[in-house]
Order: C-alpha cells, then structure tokens, then sequence
C-alpha cells in the first residue's frame, strides 16, 4: 500500500465533501480520521500531515475557522483545500475575500513551472471542480502561485519550503480529474 504507516488526518471545517478527503487517505493506505476543528491541538495524535478541509464558513468574511490557527503551526505538511486554503492565506499573511466571480462546477485551471510538488504527473491543463464564494486575493510572503484559472488566480499555491500547500479547488470530487493524483503526490510529500 502507498500510505503503508504514514498517518494524515482531516480537520473537518464543515465541508459538504469533507469525508471524501478521508475516503481518498483511506484507499491510499494511510491511517487517517476526520476531527472536527475545535479539536484541541493537544488532543490531535502524533501525524504525518495534516488535511484542512473545506467548510461553508465564509472565510474572506470572517477570517475564522475553528482552531486552524493552532494546526498551523504543527511541524507537518498540510494541505489547506478551499476554506482551508483561503484560511492559510490569511494566517501567512496574505489575504483572502469575497470572489468578484463564484466558481460552482467544473473549471479549467492551468499549472505554473508544472506545478510543483502537489501537480507532479499531471498535465499543465486540468478540469477540476469548484464550489466557492470567496477566493485567495493575495499570497502570502514565501508563497508562489502554482495553479490559475480565468476567473481565479490562486487556484493552488505553495510555500518555498514545500510544507504548506493550498487548493482552492476540491481535488476529493471525481469531476476533478487527477485529484488522485494529487491525493497520492500529499502522501509522498508526507513520507519524505
């Protein structure tokens, strides 16, 4: 198994797809569970990686979810997708806020320099599935951008360390076409 003894868990945010994200860690082999993000971060077992999921919380609005901040600072990689990603800009010092265009369906992004880390194996243009109504407005200082769209220019974003990832997209839904993909390049970025 791929994950064999690698543990990633899921914060849930209340995201409608949030245990997707666990189904996908499961069927990769990674010993993983959902938590719910008031979960304490003294409760949280030792990990590998860390998963914040998506969530109906207006992140761009409030700049609040749960105990994320906490995680943040765990010595992990983690993976911030949709609430999660808008939530880890604003913690770095970016900032996220109301998308001047809400994305729901499918969409069509296109990589920068292939990528990074969390794109490798898959092709420069990808279909994946959006569900947002607010959006990455500016990255946080030592991040770059690694994923676009027309009507979103954060689409993914990467720290230079290649601990912190971010999607604004939902790679766990099945119309995102290589979000296997990158659920398995998360595990191996988890295990180096």
């Amino acid at each position: 198994m791929e994950g064999a003894n690698i543990t990633i868990d899921v914060i849930d945010n209340g995201g409608q797809w949030t245990h997707r994200e666990w189904r996908m860690l499961r069927y990769l082999g990674v010993s993983t569970q959902i938590l719910p993000n008031s979960t304490p971060i003294d409760k949280l077992r030792q990990v590998d990686g860390l998963i914040l999921s998506g969530g109906a919380a207006r992140v761009g609005l409030t700049g609040k979810l749960g105990n994320c901040a906490d995680y943040l600072g765990l010595k992990v990689p983690i993976l911030g997708i949709c609430a999660g990603h808008q939530f880890m800009a604003r913690h770095y010092g970016g900032n996220a806020s109301e998308a001047p265009r809400p994305e729901f369906g499918a969409a069509s992004i296109s990589l920068v320099d292939g990528g990074g880390p969390l794109f490798t194996g898959t092709p420069t243009h990808q279909t994946v599935w959006e569900s947002h109504n607010d959006e990455v407005t500016e990255i946080p200082p030592g991040f770059k951008i690694t994923a676009f769209s027309e009507s979103c220019q954060v689409q993914a974003m990467q720290n230079e360390e290649l601990d912190r990832f971010g999607l604004q997209f939902h790679p766990e839904v099945n119309d995102t076409t290589y979000g296997s993909n990158i659920f398995e390049n998360f595990v191996e970025i988890c295990k180096a």
